[in-house]
């Protein structure tokens, strides 16, 4: 499982990568559209662009939030908690992570799909597609959900691997 928990940490940090690029490049479209309008010029799409860069990202992002143990979380208990204990509490919350991933990933997977079928698209003027924004909801709870795997079976510093689990 070394392997495993190894490869998803480089998953990770490339689905973050991916993510910051998006995020970026979101930032430059804002920053043109500011500066394109104080011109007194106009566009119609940058707005719904930069919303599709941002969500994209945002579930990119979530696997390596994950990893660094960014997300937000109560962990009052798990202090207090003897490390052998605080462990099988953090395993227990990973499992529950776990299934809500897989869940959500399959839901999102089906709305997806749904969407890609009937060809829906946006009541803008733009009109884009949706499937490819919704496409980065179950990529990003899939990843996160193999991410949850990973942290299971991460080992704890100062124990043998298989303690992990």
């Amino acid at each position: 499982m070394k392997g495993f928990v190894s490869t998803m940490d480089r998953i990770a940090i490339a689905a973050a990568a991916v993510a910051a690029v998006l995020l970026a490049a979101a930032a430059l479209l804002i920053t043109w559209m500011v500066i394109w309008r104080s011109m007194g010029n106009s566009a119609w799409w940058e707005i719904e662009a930069a919303v599709y860069l941002m969500v994209m990202s945002l579930f990119l992002a979530s696997p390596y939030t994950l990893k660094t143990n960014g997300h937000v979380g109560v962990d009052l208990l798990a202090h207090y908690l003897p490390p052998g204990k605080a462990r099988r509490l953090q395993i227990a919350v990973a499992w529950v992570g776990l299934a809500t991933c897989i869940y959500l990933a399959w839901a999102t997977g089906v709305f997806t799909f749904e969407a890609f079928e009937r060809g829906d698209r946006t009541e803008s003027t733009w009109a884009p597609l949706k499937w490819p924004l919704y496409l980065a909801m179950p990529v990003g709870f899939v990843l996160t959900a193999l991410q949850y795997v990973a942290e299971i079976y991460r080992p704890v510093p100062g124990t043998a691997p298989e303690s992990a689990a």
